[in-house]
């Protein structure tokens, strides 16, 4: 992804949403022909040059200091996600060749026991362009129709926008949709040279225009703890807190785990789940037997 656009259009994005009334800035009387401020607002409430600013807001982020962009972020009241987004976009700038990326590596056996021992939870291990790499017993049938769609490897925003089975499994599609952009977003300003990733964004770019519009908004979001909803074929409605942990180890690798507080009607289901998951496994190792046998 070329660096000096994104920032172009991340800045330009930026700078649209904040009215001068939100900056603190005294109002204007009259027609302004720009929706949000102006370059040299920004520039102002940076405090540097008019001049500079307009350079930085073409893409040139090269030579940039640590102090400009925190004040750059204050002028343009980013929040934690987009910071650290100019962060990696700066850092892109600045870097005289792109850093050599190691072949994909499997998931560990440890963490595949890891994610073995939670029993009662939920849990899956993504990388940054939403594939799943890994789950456990319980996650892999929470995501059973994620699971069921023929592409490979499984995707959680290739099933959101290209999938029709989609709005009946999310019933927060729209949502979460958007959400994942802005996590592929995030990803591309931490990992600009990921070919996988930018094979991943031209395929949805290509096939779904929900994708292109959410896409050219420049959002980004850090995604932490929060609620996932659910409509299970086999179970109904499930609400369901989350926890995402990057792996330490595994720098790229987070760790998603769900669950429900007990008592509640979620819990009761998540049980049910449970019991059906086991289900399954009975049934594949009934099939897995006849085949030897047969």
């Amino acid at each position: 992804m070329d660096n000096r656009s994104e920032v172009r259009e991340f800045l330009t994005s930026r700078r649209a949403k904040i009215t001068p009334q939100q900056a603190g800035l005294p109002a204007y009387t009259g027609n302004r022909r720009v929706k949000g401020l102006r370059r040299e607002e920004v520039a102002l409430l940076a405090g540097v040059s008019a001049k500079y600013y307009a350079r930085l807001e073409r893409g040139n982020l090269s030579g940039v200091s640590e102090t400009v962009i925190d004040s750059l972020a204050r002028a343009l009241q980013l929040d934690e996600a987009e910071h650290a987004h100019l962060d990696d976009l700066a850092r892109t700038a600045n870097t005289s060749r792109p850093a050599r990326r190691r072949a994909p590596q499997p998931i560990r056996p440890s963490l595949q026991h890891l994610l073995d021992a939670m029993t009662e939870a939920p849990a899956f291990i993504r990388n940054g362009r939403l594939d799943i790499l890994a789950t456990n017993r319980l996650g892999r049938a929470l995501y059973d129709p994620v699971f069921a769609d023929p592409a490979r490897p499984v995707n959680l925003a290739r099933y959101e926008f290209l999938n029709p089975g989609a709005a009946g499994f999310l019933p927060q599609l729209e949502l979460q949709a958007a959400g994942a952009v802005a996590l592929l977003r995030t990803e591309a300003g931490r990992d600009p040279y990921n070919r996988d990733l930018t094979d991943l964004v031209g395929e949805l770019s290509t096939r779904s225009e929900k994708f292109r519009t959410l896409w050219a908004a420049h959002d980004v979001r850090l995604h932490q703890t929060g609620v996932k909803y659910f409509r299970h074929p086999a179970v109904g409605e499930l609400a369901l807190p989350f926890e995402a942990m990057p792996i330490p180890t595994e720098p790229g690798l987070t760790l998603t785990a769900l669950n429900a507080e007990p008592g509640t009607p979620t819990h009761d289901s998540l049980r049910l789940l449970a019991s059906w998951a086991a289900t399954l496994d009975k049934d594949n190792t009934a099939v897995s037997d006849n085949e030897h046998s047969a």
